[in-house]
């Protein structure tokens, strides 16, 4: 029977679902179609295969050929299934052997003169490919270019090509054949290069809010005028926060390999993204026909900068709304929709007026009290809400910036941040910043004191109840720092002094 079954795999959201492609070689007025709800761009490989077939100096059985990418509904997109395609017709014409097949999955596009050539999403199936392995463990059989990514699953079986000859070598019947060797990784990759805090000079108390940020994962707002250093403090944070685990690296680098931009040379390095106040909302969160992950997702387990905050459409600003809470984001369309994570921790820094010199020393502003208002309403209370601390960063005056020494480096904050941490982690198993309501009664009930401060500030500043319980959460990381294990009013305190809201001005 001139029949030949292959396997590979779709991308669906974070997900990589198997795929068995069929192909069937019959009787009739030769030709090639492809069945199984493929998109525009697997509708064209039977192009691109026909020519890799032939200068690769193979023949193109004249035949009607079938080839089903099942299941049927599954949406199958991407260059991806080239090279399987390929290999169903050389195996079901006889012209590879077909006995070994099962034991392999293949994703790879194929060029014209049949170079196989990277695809999006290696890590992910690779991944899946690993999860979903029984005591028959396949192997996957990839471009080159995708080799290291897909290494970095361990518990998977790489076997790397340049070419569709490798690869039909592999299957040769002749003992002398090479034979596709497996991929063990990139070894020692470089480590991680982010801005050091030392360079930032003065701003002792936003660096201090910045460390316990890091610590507890809080989401930030700086508020200052042009100048102050608010982006120079906000791309050095990265540097702060705790080591990846091996869950947090492999999950912040499929979410990459999604996107098609992910590099093994930042294997457990925190993402920082820092997308133009322009971007709309779907390349904020993710979208598309078939949906693909946004900012908020590429920024998993990482940092997400908004510069320029009320600059931001404001139905673009309010997407952010749900992810900051829950840590994902579904994208609903109408045949299917798609789980994305989007755990990151929010910076956001913004002027505190149209002009920016609001309560500078040089008086130089003159906006109106209702041009300040309208200003910083493009920022709405809910969001507003969710940001755990929201900082004043004033402008240094000239004649300290030469006078200054060097702050303290970022491997040094780190440390102490790492310990934070980590007890954290002992404790609850989460950072401070992802507790529920009964687990913040639980651990970040403070002192006698420090809840009648706590009550005092409530009421006085009209704090909704998110609010009264980000800030315990920011004091609870404030008693980490200190390596404290009850909560006191001198780190409500600190807390309260770091949610100074617009609306509070």
């Amino acid at each position: 029977m001139s029949l030949a079954v292959l396997r590979s795999r779709a991308l669906a959201g974070m997900e990589a679902p198997a795929v068995s492609v069929e192909v069937h070689l019959a009787n009739g007025l030769p030709g090639i179609a492809i069945v199984g709800l493929p998109d525009t761009e697997v509708r064209e490989a039977k192009d691109r295969v026909r020519a890799a077939l032939q200068n690769s100096g193979f023949d193109i059985p004249a035949r009607r050929i079938t080839i089903n990418l099942a299941p049927a509904d599954l949406p199958k997109e991407s260059g991806r299934f080239d090279l399987p395609i390929a290999l169903g017709i050389l195996a079901a014409s006889r012209q590879i052997r077909d006995d070994a097949l099962h034991r392999y999955e293949f994703a790879g596009e194929l060029s014209l003169s049949g170079e196989l050539r990277p695809v999006r999403g290696a890590l992910a199936m690779a991944f899946a490919m690993a999860r979903d392995g029984d005591d028959d463990m396949r192997a996957f059989v990839l471009p080159l270019a995708n080799a290291d990514e897909a290494a970095l699953v361990e518990a998977a079986a790489i076997l790397p090509a340049r070419t569709l000859l490798e690869v039909c070598a592999h299957f040769a019947n002749a003992p002398d054949a090479p034979k596709l060797a497996r991929h063990h990784g990139p070894g020692l990759l470089h480590a991680p290069l982010y801005p050091d805090f030392a360079e930032v000079k003065g701003q002792q108390h936003a660096k201090r809010a910045l460390e316990v940020a890091a610590a507890g994962a809080h989401s930030t707002l700086l508020i200052g005028p042009p100048g102050a250093g608010k982006s120079m403090l906000a791309a050095r944070l990265p540097g702060l926060l705790p080591p990846m685990s091996e869950a947090e690296a492999l999950e912040s680098a499929a979410v990459q390999s999604l996107a098609g931009g992910f590099s093994p040379e930042r294997w457990r390095q925190r993402p920082f993204r820092s997308p133009h106040h322009t971007t709309s909302g779907v390349a904020l969160v993710g979208g598309g026909n078939l949906p693909r992950p946004g900012e908020v997702s590429l920024a998993h387990h990482g940092v997400l900068f908004l510069d320029e905050l009320p600059e931001f459409d404001r139905r673009v600003l309010e997407v952010l709304r749900e992810p900051l809470e829950s840590g994902q984001i579904t994208i609903s369309r109408a045949a299917h929709q798609a789980d994305f994570p989007a755990r990151f921790q929010l910076i956001a820094a913004m002027n505190p007026c149209p002009c920016g010199w609001l309560g500078h020393a040089s008086g130089k502003c003159r906006c109106t009290p209702d041009a300040v208002l309208r200003y910083q309403g493009r920022i709405s209370g809910p969001l507003l809400d969710r940001i755990d601390i929201q900082l004043p960063v004033a402008a240094m005056p000239p004649e300290s910036m030469g006078a200054q020494a060097e702050g303290e480096p970022s491997a040094i904050i780190a440390q102490r941040v790492a310990q934070a941490h980590a007890r954290q982690v002992e404790r609850q198993g989460r950072p401070n910043s992802q507790l529920g309501p009964r687990e913040i009664d639980r651990h970040c009930a403070p002192d006698e004191a420090g809840r009648r401060l706590l009550h005092d500030a409530a009421r006085h500043l009209h704090w909704s109840a998110r609010a009264y319980h980000r800030v315990l959460k920011v004091a609870r990381t404030i008693a980490d720092l200190a390596d404290l294990q009850h909560v006191s009013s001198k780190h409500v305190a600190e807390a309260i002094g770091y949610r100074r809201a617009l609306r509070d001005d």
